[in-house]
């Protein structure tokens, strides 16, 4: 039972990531059909970036309601529906409307496994399971290439991820009476031991003075460190993506080809890291994988920043930043429930999502704005700002945390 239910987490793992790069994989093609400016793409993401922090807050107090297991298979059913929406829109407002339920989707059923996982399986399971995730976000290109190639248009590969959606959405609801059976772990993710049996319930219909309402979540000491430190990881990874590739081509002078390979080992330094990490996630911990990763992200930042005659280590840099974010989100997901007790943990995951898809949808914009000005060669600088706040708060955290068990 245990393993059945763990696999058929690892699928909706990697089902979480396919629908994440369809709109940038297919945006050059969509908006020509469509009739509408490249532009646009950014109203579409903004449109599910909003719907995704919305439910990823009211997660907990759903997830309390009805159970993961229901949340899990309606969120990804929403998911599955707003594809299939896609794939037979042909006017943008249709997939403006579309993209609401594919934001809410994403938002709740993110927030409600990241929670499930960090209270009932080991660290090595969240890093590979988020690295199920960039597996899937880097399967969905191959699909919309080969939609394209095949002359079956866009709509063809929104379809079928879509219908891979809807078959695991019945696989779900077929799940649905495992997921109270597996009893939550002991030792790296357990409750303290001052919990309650009442508050650290797992039950779909928990007690109602379970819920942890979003001002009570805020008002735990060091809630906000753990914020700012997602939201810098987040903003950190997301600007890399998109900025890594021009800043090599426009301010190291390197050529498009090379600098879009090595952007793309960057994403690929971040999945493979995840897999890597699990093999040594229990042995080491939360903490020391969350700081040696913003450790690992700096020293690339440096290699990037180092004004030499060669372009080597800039490019090596790259991808030992990606190595380095690669631990770092699923280090900050697992440890919540240590950190916060697993009364509160569902709760501050939720928040921590909205923080993450805050980070990650506003500051790669704001880079852009700031390098109009400064120039792109603050690109490694901005990196290493962002590493030094997440560092920092994250080892606050760990302080309170210390003094608080003593």
């Amino acid at each position: 039972m245990y393993s059945l239910l763990l696999g058929i987490i690892y699928v909706a793992f990697v089902s979480l990531g396919l629908p994440d790069s369809l709109v940038g994989s297919g945006w050059p093609v969509m908006h020509q059909d469509l009739g509408v400016p490249v532009a646009f793409a950014g109203i579409l993401t903004m449109i599910i970036a909003g719907g995704t922090i919305l439910s990823s807050l009211a997660s907990e107090r759903v997830t309390r309601r009805f159970g993961v297991g229901v949340v899990t298979a309606v969120s990804v059913g929403m998911t599955g529906a707003a594809l299939l929406g896609f794939s037979f829109s042909d006017q943008f407002w249709m997939l403006c409307l579309w993209a609401i339920p594919y934001g809410l989707g994403a938002g709740a059923v993110d927030a409600a496994l990241n929670n499930y996982v960090a209270v009932h399986f080991a660290a090595r399971h969240m890093n590979w399971l988020h690295g199920c995730w960039g597996l899937g976000a880097s399967i969905s290109p191959f699909i919309m290439s080969y939609a394209l190639s095949a002359d079956l248009g866009w709509h063809a590969a929104y379809l079928i991820i879509g219908v891979l959606q809807a078959v695991l959405t019945f696989v779900l609801l077929i799940s649905i009476p495992l997921w109270g059976k597996v009893k939550p772990i002991v030792g790296d993710g357990a409750a303290p031991a001052d919990e309650s049996p009442d508050e650290t319930s797992d039950a779909p219909f928990a007690p109602e003075r379970a819920h942890v309402p979003l001002a009570a979540a805020l008002r735990i000491p060091g809630v906000v460190l753990i914020l700012v430190a997602f939201f810098a990881y987040c903003a950190l990874e997301s600007t890399a993506i998109l900025w890594a590739a021009t800043y090599l081509v426009t301010d190291r002078g390197v050529d498009a080809v090379t600098a879009a390979a090595f952007a793309s080992l960057f994403l690929l330094g971040v999945t493979a890291g995840r897999f890597l990490a699990g093999f040594f996630a229990d042995r080491i911990g939360d903490r020391a994988l969350i700081r040696g990763g913003f450790a690992l992200v700096g020293v690339g930042a440096v290699l990037i920043a180092l004004p030499l005659g060669t372009d080597v280590l800039a490019l090596v840099g790259l991808a030992l930043a990606g190595l380095g974010c690669a631990p770092i989100y699923p280090a900050i997901i697992h440890s919540t429930p240590v950190n916060f007790g697993r009364r509160n943990s569902h709760a501050i995951i939720g928040i921590q999502m909205a923080a993450a898809y805050t980070g990650s949808t506003f500051v790669p914009p704001l880079f852009g704005a700031v390098s109009a000005v400064t120039g792109l060669w603050v690109f490694p600088l901005f990196l290493a700002i962002l590493v030094v706040l997440g560092l920092l708060m994250s080892e606050r955290l760990n302080r309170l945390v210390d003094r608080r068990q003593v």
